[in-house]
């Protein structure tokens, strides 16, 4: 017997949609998509499936469609198999000035691979151009896991990546 929607999504990720539908409207259920969509990737090990982009659609009373159209907009969003740590180097204007391009040359030395590969180990994933992650004050800037790291030297980035596992 084929799962339903919602017993596709597992009980935790249930758990934190219906916490975040509990802020909006309940004939505004579509508002808790990025949520349900990022809750989804961490649980199945940082990438969507087809399967999981209609298990959301289902859940929230969307158009697969719909959920597509979120899922492929937004660059937090994995649509195929990455690496477990996902870094993402902010490229904009003002992290290009504090020297982004020289840090983005310096991860891709350090692992061996250029944007939008991940280390044939599985560990590291280094997304294409990050338009801006909102930190323009302390560039450059990385983000690691959803974590912020500012003011980058080389140093500072080897640090923090020679602690991740």
């Amino acid at each position: 017997m084929e799962k339903s929607g919602t017993e596709r999504l597992p009980a935790r990720v249930r758990s934190i949609i219906d916490n975040a539908l509990t802020k909006y409207p309940p004939d505004q259920k579509r508002s808790a998509v990025l949520t349900a969509l990022r809750e989804a990737q961490h649980d199945n090990g940082g990438y969507l499936t087809t399967e999981l982009l209609n298990a959301i659609a289902h859940y929230l009373g969307m158009p697969p469609i719909a959920v597509y159209e979120v899922a492929t907009f937004y660059s937090m969003f994995e649509l195929k198999p990455v690496g477990r740590h996902s870094i993402s180097v902010c490229t904009n204007i003002s992290c290009m000035l504090c020297g982004a391009d020289d840090i983005v040359e310096h991860i891709e030395k350090k692992l061996g691979i250029k944007t939008g590969q991940s280390t044939a180990d599985g560990r590291f994933y280094l997304k294409r151009e990050e338009e801006c992650l909102a930190a323009c004050c302390d560039g450059p800037m990385m983000m690691v896991d959803h974590k912020y790291y500012e003011n980058l030297t080389a140093e500072k980035v080897d640090e923090v990546l020679d602690k991740l596992q």
